[in-house]
């Protein structure tokens, strides 16, 4: 797609740079799904396209039913004026596809041309009109550039644009992150390409790079995050695995590259905004301190995080993730007790969900606290369609995939929920989260009644950095279902010395097992330490 451009038919524009359609200048609403139908049709009006090219694009090759399809087509048909009959847009071979039929006029949006030249467009062979450049967005923006081959790789050498290739893919999922498209980014392949020249030429904030190496058997992959606005490394991996089972070992290296950035990026934006000052905080700056904050499961961090979501949303009322940030306050706000209002708090948690879906449906942080939010009334069923919904959307979203985990293990599937924590483990080492999801991992072995592995893996995540009183709570009750009584009683001081108040009915309430068996184990042990 190119993302500069304007195209023009009957009333009609279609901006894809403002992913805008507007009729005698005003604005039409799309669904963003309509809208991407929209602009894959226009694109490729020169002939008919098939129902498994528009799910490859459209729908990022997931598997949908025919009547999806259909449904966006007759969506789309609507807000153009068009229908199944006259045709005038869209008409329909059936059994084989689509095809845009009217006539349409391109033109290059000029807000988008590059105002510098260097030697990377000159070695690369493009001109100003080539690039979208200009000015860096407000949100965070990223340039993904063809990684380079070390040595003669041979049949593997398609590694070196496959995999970036694929990230682009991926990062576009995530909504908070605009990604330059592959077209643009792929024409800058100087193996001495300065990064900040990446920013000046693309107009992005961020710049990832790296390399590709076959040696014998082994595939080695080195990817580098630089800050294109001063060329700092923001962060750095190395990857390597086997050859032989180079598709896995591939899917495993995309997925730890999108986790980590994932991670990274929104850390490097929140220390930026905060040496820069608070005073003059865009909402993306506000949002990203927001995050610092609310992962610390604290009362004064939680506050933090309240006053710089509600400043986001403030500053852009439209900000999905902003609401989505307020919920998951008043969701941490009533998970740790922390006022007497606990219904109003689950509330509020619901409502700024609801807002953030209202505004993206599409992402999966808004998913993700939507999910949240029924876990805390204890409907499992409901939490546990939402977080499927989330990591659907973003399979690599390694918060989701182990909310989803803690979830099943309340709801009984403790294999799923194993097999779904050690995934999100390994996707996300360094994970703020990565406490609770040792303590989800320990909870399936308390739940399938394996006490000698729950102490192991509760103990390891009571101790880890940034655990709060219900992590302790859990290791307390697995070191006594093991009979260490001692040990236990440590733990349950360390409670009390933290939140005083926490009781049995808190802790049940915050872990809706629905497992009685479970649940009368677990109780029985609280009891016996006094909660």
């Amino acid at each position: 797609m190119l993302a500069d451009m304007i195209y023009r038919f009957g009333p009609f524009e279609l901006d894809l740079a403002k992913a805008e359609l507007r009729e005698d200048g005003e604005l039409c609403s799309l669904e963003p799904q309509v809208f991407a139908l929209l602009a894959f049709l226009v694109e490729h009006r020169e002939r008919l396209v098939s129902k498994d090219e528009i799910f490859e694009n459209v729908w990022d090759g997931r598997v949908v039913s025919d009547s999806a399809l259909a449904s966006r087509v007759k969506s789309l048909r609507k807000a153009l004026g068009d229908d199944g009959r006259a045709q005038r847009y869209i008409r329909t071979t059936h059994g084989k596809g689509f095809r845009f039929v009217a006539e349409v006029r391109a033109e290059r949006n000029d807000a988008f041309e590059c105002p510098g030249t260097g030697a990377a467009m000159a070695e690369s062979g493009l001109t100003q009109a080539d690039l979208p450049g200009g000015e860096i967005a407000a949100r965070p923006s990223i340039a993904v550039l063809p990684f380079r081959l070390i040595g003669d790789a041979g049949a593997y050498a398609t590694i070196a644009d496959g995999l970036p290739h694929e990230l682009i893919t991926e990062l576009a999922r995530l909504r908070w992150l605009f990604v330059i498209a592959r077209g643009s980014s792929f024409r800058l392949r100087s193996d001495d390409l300065d990064p900040r020249e990446v920013g000046r030429l693309l107009g992005v904030r961020y710049c990832l790079s790296g390399t590709v190496e076959v040696a014998g058997q082994k595939l080695a992959v080195l990817a580098e995050l630089v800050d294109t606005r001063g060329g700092g490394v923001v962060w750095g991996e190395r990857y390597s695995g086997y050859i032989d089972d180079v598709h896995a070992v591939r899917a495993e290296i995309r997925a730890k590259i999108l986790t980590s950035l994932e991670i990274q990026i929104p850390m490097h934006e929140a220390a930026d905004a905060r040496l820069a000052g608070t005073e003059d905080l865009d909402a993306w700056s506000a949002y990203h301190l927001g995050l610092q904050h609310i992962y610390r499961f604290n009362r004064s961090d939680n506050a933090a995080a309240a006053k710089f979501f509600t400043r986001a949303v403030q500053q852009d009322p439209n900000f999905a993730r902003a609401h989505a940030g307020l919920s998951f306050v008043h969701f941490q706000t009533a998970f740790l007790r922390q006022t007497e209002d606990i219904a109003g708090e689950i509330a509020l948690a619901r409502s700024c969900a609801q807002r953030g879906v209202d505004i993206d449906h599409l992402d999966p942080f808004v998913n993700f606290t939507m999910g949240r939010s029924f876990w805390l009334e204890g409907d499992l069923e409901r939490a546990l369609a939402w977080l499927e919904r989330s990591t659907s959307l973003s399979p690599n979203y390694a918060q989701g995939i182990y909310a989803r985990a803690w979830t099943e293990t309340m709801a009984g599937s403790t294999l799923d929920a194993r097999e779904h924590v050690d995934l999100a483990m390994r996707l996300s080492p360094l994970d703020p989260l990565y406490y609770a999801m040792l303590g989800a991992r320990g909870m399936t072995h308390m739940a399938g009644g394996e006490d000698a592995e729950a102490i192991i893996w509760t103990e390891r995540a009571a101790r880890s950095p940034g655990a709060h009183a219900l992590i302790a709570m859990i290791a307390a009750a697995a070191q006594m279902l093991a009979g260490n009584e001692p040990v236990a009683r440590k733990w349950a001081e360390d409670v009390r010395n933290r939140s005083p108040l926490l009781t049995r009915e808190d802790f049940f309430r915050a872990f809706p097992i629905k497992s009685e068996a479970m649940r009368a184990r677990i109780s029985a042990a609280l009891q016996t330490l006094g909660f």
